[in-house]
C-alpha cells in the first residue's frame, strides 16, 4: 500500500531548461554551444550535484576550457542559471492534493547547494515531511546507496513509497531499492490515477 510519495525536483516540479541562461546571456550560436558542453554537460555539473564542489566553485573550474571572449557569458550562466528554475504549471496544486489525501509528500532531488535558494519559489521546505537533497549527502541518483538513504533517514519502507522523476534510470534505481517507481511525463493527472 502506497503511504508516501517522493518526487524528483527538475521536470517534475520545476521546469530545469539551460536554454533560458543561454539564451539570456550569450550573444552567439558559437557561445551558446561552448557555454552548453562546457557548463551544463561537463562534469563539474554532476559534481555540484553530488556535493563535491559548490555551485559557486563551478565557474572557475569551467573557464580553464574556455576560450577568454567567452568568460563574462559564462560566469553569468554559471552564477544565474537557477533564472530557469520555475515551477512546472500545476506542480504547487499537485502537491496540495497529494497531502490532502493524507499521503506523506517528500522531494529525493539529484541538486548543488543553490536548491536552497530557488526551491522555495514553489513551496515552502516545510510544507514536505522530507527533502533530501543529493549534494548534501555526497550521493546520486540512480545509485541505489541514494534511496537507502533516504529511507533510513525518514524510516519509511521501500514497499510503502511511490517514487516519482522523469527519468527511467532514476526511477530504476529507486526500484532496485525496493520502492514503486513511476515515469513523469508532464501528466500530474496519470499519478493521481496510479495513486486511486
Amino acid at each position: 500500500m502506497i503511504r508516501n510519495v517522493v518526487l524528483d525536483m527538475g521536470n517534475v516540479l520545476f521546469d530545469f531548461d539551460p536554454e533560458v541562461p543561454l539564451s539570456e546571456f550569450c550573444s552567439s550560436e558559437e557561445e551558446k554551444e561552448i557555454i552548453r558542453k562546457e557548463l551544463f554537460l561537463a562534469p563539474e555539473w554532476l559534481m555540484a550535484d553530488r556535493g563535491v564542489i559548490k555551485d559557486k566553485d563551478r565557474y572557475d573550474l569551467v573557464k580553464v576550457r574556455v576560450p577568454e571572449k567567452h568568460h563574462e557569458a559564462l560566469r553569468n550562466c554559471a552564477d544565474h542559471w537557477d533564472i530557469c528554475m520555475h515551477p512546472l504549471s500545476g506542480a504547487k496544486e499537485f502537491c496540495e492534493y497529494v497531502k490532502e489525501k493524507g499521503y506523506g509528500i517528500y522531494i529525493l532531488s539529484n541538486a548543488s547547494d543553490l536548491f536552497y535558494d530557488y526551491f522555495p519559489r514553489l513551496l515552502p521546505l516545510s510544507f514536505f515531511n522530507g527533502v533530501f537533497v543529493s549534494s548534501d549527502y555526497l550521493l546520486l541518483k540512480p545509485e541505489v546507496e541514494i534511496y537507502r538513504t533516504f529511507l533510513d533517514k525518514y524510516g519509511l519502507k521501500g514497499e510503502e513509497c511511490l517514487f516519482v522523476d522523469d527519468r527511467k534510470e532514476n526511477v530504476d534505481g529507486a526500484e532496485k531499492a525496493g520502492m514503486h517507481g513511476f515515469q513523469f511525463q508532464n501528466d500530474y493527472e496519470a499519478v493521481k490515477k496510479l495513486l486511486s
